[in-house]
């Protein structure tokens, strides 16, 4: 029987400061190669067959790192968004930001709407990027606007089910992951999409983000394959 490729895979990227570190390199060098690194990966990732592809770019909690740190995190994120329209419209890649865009620079506020409206239509990957995101901040704002339905009677209480809450999610519209992956070791979600993994595979591996390649990310599906599920779902006895 021929093996499934997991149709969406949400990786957290973890580990670009131990990497930095390791080198005896400061850690904004780490972010600098993990960048990069993430351009290598949604290219490898549609290649093997893969559609969706969701990384744990800058949580909520991020903003608490030293402030030289968030800089430079921001300024990757301004270079990304200047010269990602041309390579997503290369790859005809479908580019989506998830999170809080408020807190962020209106410059990057702006950049990131053109690009999600340049790239909306594009047919390839579906690459979603997790910025000033956490789960927990997420599906407390899904609650307040279906609260705020309720409260102008344009929704009704006993209407709100599963469904329902999943389209007032950053993710609306998208496909749960099946496979998670989470690199440098560490072994927790995170606050990262905790609605969505719920039926999600978990693997972790103790390599650091800036070494993660092709060859660890079959690594990944084929675990990934090896588990026994039933129709995208987790198989009961």
């Amino acid at each position: 029987m021929e093996k499934t490729v997991p149709n969406h895979v949400a990786i957290i990227l973890d580990g670009n400061g131990r990497w930095a570190r390791a080198k005896g390199l400061p850690r904004t060098a780490g972010h600098v190669q993990g960048a990069k690194t993430v351009e290598a990966i949604c290219e490898d990732a549609y290649n093997m067959g893969i559609n969706y592809l969701t990384v744990y770019a800058f949580s909520t909690e991020n903003w608490n790192r030293p402030e030289k740190e968030v800089d430079t995190l921001m300024k990757l994120l301004r270079d990304y968004m200047k010269n990602s329209l041309k390579r997503a419209q290369k790859n005809n890649m479908c580019v989506r930001v998830l999170g809080d865009k408020s807190r962020l620079a209106q410059d990057i506020q702006e950049s990131i709407r053109a690009l999600e409206d340049a790239t909306k239509d594009n047919t390839g990957l579906h690459f979603q990027i997790a910025i000033n995101y956490g789960s927990r901040d997420e599906i407390t704002r899904a609650v307040k606007r279906l609260a705020k339905q309720v409260e102008q009677g344009a929704l009704l209480v006993q209407d709100i089910d599963e469904q329902r809450i999943a389209a007032e999610l950053d993710t609306a519209g998208l496909p749960d992951p099946d496979l998670m992956i989470r690199t440098s070791g560490e072994q927790r979600i995170s606050n990262f999409m905790l609605w969505q993994l719920a039926y999600a595979e978990l693997y972790y591996t103790s390599v650091a983000w800036p070494d993660f390649d092709k060859a660890e990310l079959e690594k990944a599906v084929l675990a990934y394959q090896n588990r026994d599920r039933r129709y995208g779902l987790v198989k009961e006895d």
